[in-house]
């Protein structure tokens, strides 16, 4: 019986010496043998909301992951806003019309290749000229493109309006990943109800906003957000060109600016200085927004550039080196 007890023991050697592991090798069960014993984690997976939904991504349970919210279209659509439940408007078309050189421009579709296309500023001279409104829009008609992402950045950190437009409630954002280099994007995107839509808040209010939009933390932010999914559209509502200089430092990482100027109100100064500050980016488009229809036309064409400005057609187009755009309806896009 020794000798049985000696060659099995010899074995058992010979067997972990050769690499193989033996049941005492293994951690015991959890159970009443090992009451103090803890479970290892169930290595189940997440989806990562910083990647489109066709391409989500399988991370440990334990990362970091972005709360979703939902928008409510029949507000939005009351406001005037386009919505993916609301029917054909002129609205809608008219934002149809404003994305598509947009999007060629990203797609690399255009005459000449445009670097950084997919980021796309919306801006204006001066406050209250309806560019958030413009920025909202846009973001929810490109978010209907099948093939594309968007991301809605509140970059106008002085005066952050879009989640108060969204009907959602304030949080951390932009400037928390400013200050914060252990802040994860992730723990501060928000998932919306739009498949294709992320939002990306202002943040946690500081003092030191400005000047964090145009620092270092910020253009590598920029140029990673806008590097990571070559199928994302990042749409920044930016401050006003001529309020902060905040907004023309963001303006030279942009492959697209889209300014919005506000019918019967803003001056051709203000045009003219705001575009000469925003020379360094390749393309600068123009929304004439809240200009008043002629003859009752369905889509809301008709009015053009120059209403209220003095500028023909031609030399709007000409002075923001683009073709022309048509803006939202009469009425829409108070603010912003």
């Amino acid at each position: 019986m020794t000798n049985s007890i000696e060659q099995a023991a010899l074995r058992l050697a010979q067997l972990r010496q050769a690499g193989a592991q033996m049941p005492d090798d293994l951690p015991p069960l959890p159970g009443p043998s090992a009451p103090g014993l803890p479970v290892p984690a169930e290595r189940a997976t997440v989806p990562s909301p910083d990647m489109p939904s066709e391409k989500k991504a399988r991370q440990p349970l334990g990362q970091p992951v972005s709360r979703s919210i939902e928008i409510d279209f029949d507000r939005l659509a009351a406001m005037g806003f386009v919505t993916p439940s609301s029917p054909r408007s002129s609205v809608a078309d008219q934002y149809r019309v404003i994305k598509r050189p947009l999007l060629d421009n990203a797609r690399g579709r255009s005459a000449a290749h445009v670097l950084h296309g997919n980021l796309i500023m919306v801006t204006s001279s001066m406050p209250g000229e309806g560019k958030s409104f413009t920025a909202v829009n846009l973001a929810l008609s490109l978010a209907m493109e099948v093939d594309y992402t968007v991301m809605l950045v509140d970059a106008d950190v002085a005066r952050p309006s879009l989640m108060k437009v969204l009907g959602l409630p304030p949080g951390p954002g932009l400037l928390d990943l400013l200050v914060d280099d252990k802040v994860e994007m992730s723990q501060v995107l928000l998932r919306t109800n739009i498949e294709n839509l992320t939002l990306l808040p202002s943040g946690s209010p500081r003092d030191s906003a400005t000047e964090l939009l145009a620092s270092a933390a910020m253009t590598r932010l920029v140029e990673d957000m806008g590097k990571r999914y070559p199928d994302r559209i990042i749409i920044f509502d930016s401050p006003p060109l001529l309020l902060t200089t905040e907004s023309r430092v963001l303006a030279t990482h942009m492959g697209q600016i889209v300014m919005v100027v506000q019918a019967e109100k803003t001056l051709q100064s203000q045009v003219k200085a705001a575009l000469s500050t925003i020379e360094a980016c390749p393309v600068k488009l123009m929304v004439l927004n809240q200009a008043r229809t002629s003859g009752g036309e369905a889509y809301g064409y008709g009015y053009g550039y120059g209403h209220g400005y003095g500028y023909s057609h031609a030399d709007m187009a000409s002075n923001a080196q683009s073709p022309s755009l048509p803006a939202p309806p009469s009425g829409s896009g108070q603010g912003g």
